[in-house]
């Protein structure tokens, strides 16, 4: 499905590229490698767990492809690498202790999204992004905060996320077809991360730097 969408978006950009070929800085299709440093925490719909916000970042290659003259369909191949921690109650006796546990799930994810981007200027293009991201989960581990442990496999963690990114950003000119990305998305989990733990899911906020050819 995800393949046949991608070619209907290429055939389409090749039109485009005939229509628009006059423009000097007009692409129908433009790629990236990009770094994204993010900020990732739990969202619980059980009230008797609560989290907090970590860093961490990820890295991979993007990919634009124009069927219009300022309008892009936007995808790539992203390594996520998300870290959260939740905190949870352990009992002893009758003492009740809040214990961290430190969650590091990584995502290979891939962005299915629309970029509206202005008319070229001398310093480059302002961009809006709107669309879903589809990950599959490669590794995830946890710590606690307790004297001696150390990182361990985590079990019980869904395959599948799926999110919602809103985003803005600015493609700047670096001359010729280089050109510098900054921006920032915002991206809302809404598939379970993980079945245990009061079953939360994942949502982050990303910094977007990368180099466009």
């Amino acid at each position: 499905m995800i393949a046949a969408i991608a070619t209907a978006f290429i055939c389409t950009s090749l039109t485009a590229q005939a229509q628009y070929g006059g423009y000097p800085y007009e692409r129908n299709m433009r790629l990236g490698l990009v770094f994204n440093p993010n900020i990732s925490w739990f969202n619980f719909d059980n009230a008797s767990y609560s989290g907090a916000s970590s860093y961490r970042f990820g890295y991979g290659l993007l990919a634009d492809f124009g069927f219009s003259r300022n309008y892009y369909f936007s995808t790539g191949l992203i390594l996520n690498d998300l870290r959260a921690e939740e905190v949870r109650d352990m009992v002893s006796g009758d003492i009740v202790s809040p214990v961290n546990n430190t969650i590091r799930i990584k995502y290979a994810e891939v962005p299915l999204t629309i970029k509206l981007k202005t008319e070229e200027r001398d310093y480059g293009r302002i961009y809006g992004q709107f669309g879903v991201t589809a990950g599959l989960r490669v590794s995830a581990r946890q710590r606690t905060d307790l004297p001696g442990a150390e990182h361990q496999s985590l079990s019980g963690t869904d395959l599948v996320r799926l999110g919602l990114q809103i985003g803005t950003g600015v493609e700047w000119n670096l001359g010729g077809n280089l050109g510098l990305l900054t921006g920032a998305a915002y991206n809302n989990g809404f598939t379970r991360a993980m079945r245990n733990g009061g079953e939360p899911k994942i949502s982050y906020v990303a910094l977007q730097v990368g180099l466009l050819f």
